[in-house]
């Protein structure tokens, strides 16, 4: 671990916060991961670096669903290492995650959510994983060219061999199709402001996602 980490108190490395079951599955990109962790500079890190990993404390055998994104929020307090999510304690959502709320009302009915904090999807193996884990606070894209990709590219591969179900919005996600079984694949513009009227608004991915799991003989996600 870089000694600026160490200096910071973050005694955990990236490696060291898998969850043991990615640990053996991602053991081959040990190195590669600690030389991205080398670069990482805590004090100024979205999300907070105890949480760069928390998608992937999951257990794998819990994974039935995942949603890629692209990198971190990158408003400060805002990512919490779930993509798409924010902390509990933020009240002005992010645009995308406003409209993927809009979407949801309009595909499953209901009041739309003001909590942005989707930790309950997770619980119920819905995999929130960005492209890109870490950026630095206050700037998009700024860590895109340390080497997430090739790691989280292999975190898609696993799951598409489990026949995990992908939604993958935007052009970024939808890179990863190739890993995964074509019927369990749901594709449609990102919900960002730029293209949600593209086709992302009427998309249906919640309804799917959970008419997939039953014709499964799985349980429904409760979005």
């Amino acid at each position: 671990m870089a000694d600026s980490q160490r200096e910071l108190g973050c005694s955990v490395s990236l490696f060291d916060q898998l969850h043991p079951e990615w640990k053996v599955a991602l053991n081959h990109l040990h190195d590669a991961l600690n030389l991205i962790d080398s670069q990482l500079d805590p004090s100024t890190l979205a999300p907070d670096y105890d949480n760069v990993m928390r998608a992937l404390t999951t257990p794998i055998d819990s994974i039935r669903v995942v949603i890629f994104g692209q990198d971190p929020y990158p408003t400060p307090g805002y990512a919490n290492g779930l993509a798409f999510s924010v902390k509990p304690e933020i009240s002005k959502l992010p645009a995308s995650l406003k409209n993927i709320f809009t979407e949801l009302e309009s595909d499953l009915g209901g009041p739309m959510s003001t909590n942005g904090d989707l930790t309950r999807w997770a619980n119920q193996g819905v995999l929130l994983q960005n492209r890109i884990l870490t950026t630095q606070s206050g700037a998009t894209m700024s860590h895109k060219n340390l080497g997430w990709q090739k790691f989280t590219d292999e975190v898609a591969r696993v799951l598409g061999s489990r026949s995990v179900i992908a939604i993958l919005w935007g052009k970024n996600a939808q890179e990863l199709e190739l890993y995964f079984k074509a019927e369990l694949v749901i594709t449609s513009p990102h919900p960002s402001p730029l293209s949600a009227y593209r086709g992302f608004f009427g998309s249906k991915p919640f309804s799917r996602v959970n008419a997939i799991l039953v014709a499964q003989g799985q349980s429904p996600i409760s979005w």
